[in-house]
């Protein structure tokens, strides 16, 4: 077979070029540059293994851990009595009993041409979370294959989320060739499979490289077992692969602390995500859009006349202007744009599937603020890039779905800045990492749909009704009394001369929410509506009720969050379950118990009970009359204008 082309064929010309520059520039100067790159790929296809090479044969390892080395090779390793370089990585005894990586390695080292830092990411399935991580600053991903396995599901997968992360170089590493003999025919096989698929997933190019880790060929140097590859030795192309940050609009400076070490003193502290920054440069704020000129670029090591992307700095301004944490700093004439609503790829981390409507808080850059998901627009299948019709996405998956915002936030696209365009998803409950995503651009409604102005604010409505509006949300289980407590509530409210409106469970079913069921996402959709209904009838300036279950605290809360401080009341009602299923007045836990009502309350779907309610009525030992007294006694003092 014919010998195959040069490894920078698999990638744009231009690129090569760029190498050669910049190889030539630092030899020229002396400067060391860094390059972050990961290695990825499927389980056991020799990724720690790489690692240990590298470190090893450019004399990274200290005469302490080559001992050390040495023994664990002997106690645990899986080369005989040869050297395990994979245990150099491994270090968690999970790790090395089972063969796999499971956490995020991080190491360093260095040649005479550059500074290195590399992160080993797991190639199993379950702990892709962590392979995002690793990713998410590396400048390149040298993705592993095992030469007798080829281009793999878990292949994919990671190779799609590198490029979607915003890795901008790829090395196709085909390892374990001497365990085929260090057949031409099949690399030549696995380079054009995975040539197919990066051009379906938009990857511009790549460098192949045929090696095997465990016997250094190919990794340093250039193997003798295979002439027919004429391409460079891995750490060859780490030296001279080009680490130019990427483009941007201009100047970018999320703010992550604003520092007043005394009167005299005001500055605003970040990393410098785009651009290049002067003194008396002309920027603006966002959100605000105040203007200045930069007065000062503060570091450690003293004032600078010029800083750039990477560099972590402080900007005093000339003039006194609203900034804060998650504001971000901009050239003047190239801010970021304001949106709370975008199109966005989620990668979903959690073993609890994602609840469509439900809140999440949305880290980004220095911003952190509730958002939501709407249903998926689609998942993708990283095998054949397929858009699937999907109600939610479970572990691992991917999908394209519509994010929303509490408040507008500062954005760019990801492909621009990965700062302001790349983000997290939190629970709320546990502050576990549930998901991460890219933002593609935000949705025109966004940007098209404004508040209007009105002359008659809520504060006129509530001094013409002549009370604080208030929004008293009960919650509890089925059978519980919330609304027979709510009703006596209102009708004593009533009786005083507050204008009140009772919002009932069961009766908004018959008509605003009649197109919803009771799964999860339809109960969260069912309170988002109802929240937002309630909203509007405080800023009327009524006394609103509602009586639902609301099981999700992370619902109650975000209905919470849509009004001021100390306008939403919530109201326990606290019926145990033995007690709520006796009473049964509208026979439902029966039917759910005989399985003709499925996602039930306390039968086979969860009720998360308040942890600080306002107000706290124990049925068991209160009538309900006695309970409408105690709560509309509670209130009144808070009604009063």
């Amino acid at each position: 077979m014919n010998a195959p082309p040069a490894a920078n064929t698999y990638r744009p010309a231009e690129e090569a070029l760029i190498e050669r520059d910049i190889a030539a520039y630092l030899e020229a100067h002396g400067r060391k540059s860094l390059l972050r790159f990961i290695t990825c790929g499927s389980v056991d296809d020799g990724k720690s293994t790489l690692i240990g090479r590298l470190l090893y044969d450019t004399a990274m390892i200290f005469e302490d851990q080559l001992a050390a080395l040495a023994s664990d090779s002997r106690k645990v390793g899986t080369q005989g009595q040869n050297l395990d370089f994979a245990l150099l990585v491994d270090g968690l005894s999970a790790e090395r009993e089972q063969g796999i990586t499971i956490d995020v390695a991080y190491r360093f080292f260095t040649t005479e041409k550059r500074k290195f830092i590399v992160a080993d990411t797991p190639g199993h399935e379950q702990f892709t979370r962590n392979m995002v991580t690793g990713a998410s600053t590396a400048d390149l991903a040298v993705l592993l294959i095992d030469a007798r396995r080829g281009v793999l599901t878990q292949t994919r997968r990671h190779a799609f989320l590198a490029n979607l992360v915003g890795v901008r170089h790829f090395v196709l590493a085909v390892n374990k060739m001497d365990l085929v003999g260090h057949d031409q025919a099949v690399f030549d096989a696995i380079v054009a499979d995975f040539d197919a698929f990066r051009r379906q997933i938009g990857i511009p190019g790549f460098t192949a490289i045929p090696m095997a880790a465990l016997t250094g060929a190919n990794i340093v140097r250039r193997a003798d077992e295979m002439p027919w590859y004429q391409g460079p030795a891995l750490l060859e192309h780490l030296e001279q692969v080009p680490v130019e940050p990427a483009s941007a609009a201009g100047f970018r400076l999320p703010v992550q602390w604003v520092n007043r070490p005394n009167l005299d003193f005001r500055g605003f502290t970040g990393t410098i995500t785009a651009g290049r920054i002067r003194p008396g440069d002309a920027v603006r704020i966002t959100p605000g859009g105040a203007t200045s000129r930069v007065a000062r670029i503060v570091t450690f090591d003293g004032d600078r006349e010029e800083a750039g992307a990477g560099e972590a700095i402080t900007l005093t301004l000339a003039d006194e202007v609203d900034c804060s944490r998650g504001s971000v700093i901009a050239a003047a004439d190239a801010p970021p744009e304001l949106a709370d609503q975008f199109e966005a790829t989620i990668v979903w981390m959690a073993d609890e599937a994602l609840v469509p409507g439900r809140s999440y808080w949305l880290k980004t850059g220095a911003v952190t603020v509730p958002a939501s998901l709407a249903a998926p627009k689609y998942a993708i299948d990283v095998n054949t890039m397929e858009h699937l019709a999907a109600k939610s996405l479970e572990l691992n998956h991917i999908g394209v779905a519509t994010v929303t915002t509490h408040r507008a936030i500062p954005f760019a696209p990801y492909a621009e800045d990965r700062a302001l365009g790349g983000f997290i998803l939190i629970d709320r409950d546990s502050n576990a990492t549930v998901g991460a995503g890219t933002l593609h651009f935000a949705l025109r409604r966004s940007q098209n749909v404004h508040w209007q102005a009105l002359d008659i604010t809520r504060d006129a409505h509530a001094a013409n009704m002549g009370q604080r509006p208030k929004l008293l949300w009960f919650t509890g289980l089925s059978g519980a009394g919330k609304s027979t407590i709510a009703n006596l509530v209102e009708k004593r409210l009533h009786a005083l001369g507050h204008k009140t409106f009772l919002l009932d469970g069961d009766n908004v079913r018959h008509g605003l929410n009649k197109d919803l069921g009771f799964t999860e996402a339809d109960r969260i959709e069912n309170i988002r509506r109802v929240g937002e209904v309630a909203k509007l009838m405080t800023d009327a300036g009524l006394v609103v009720l509602t009586a639902f279950i609301s099981p999700f605290r992370a619902e109650r809360r975000m209905v919470r969050e849509m009004l001021t401080d100390g306008e939403f009341i919530e109201i326990f009602v606290d019926t145990p379950l033995s007690v709520a299923e006796d009473r049964d007045v509208k026979g439902l836990y029966k039917k759910a118990r005989a399985g003709q009502l499925k996602n039930f309350t306390g039968i086979d779907s969860p009720y998360e009970a308040p942890e600080t309610a306002e107000i706290h009525i124990d049925t068991t030992a209160m009538t309900p009359e006695a309970a409408a007294a105690l709560i509309v006694d509670r209130l009144l003092p808070e009604l009063r204008r």
